[in-house]
């Protein structure tokens, strides 16, 4: 059997927290392209993105998942 990672999320307080972390960084992101476009930190700080954007969605799914779950007991 496969492990399945579990998530104990406040909602949308974690979405939230996590997006704003996200803006952040593509703002950051925004910046550094514009100034330095051949650094070295734009694909650390685009990994990061990719990283974070991964997490909100997994998120997202488990969530609905947990809600389709609910529904379907019913």
């Amino acid at each position: 059997m496969r492990a399945q990672r579990v998530w104990k999320v406040n909602g949308d307080a974690s979405i939230g927290h996590l997006q704003s972390r996200l803006d952040e960084l593509n703002k950051r992101l925004g910046q550094l392209e514009s100034q330095h476009p051949d650094s070295w930190k734009i694909e650390e700080l685009k990994a990061s993105a990719l990283s974070l954007s991964r997490e909100i969605d997994d998120i997202r799914c488990a969530e609905a998942t947990a809600a389709l779950s609910e529904l379907l007991r019913k």
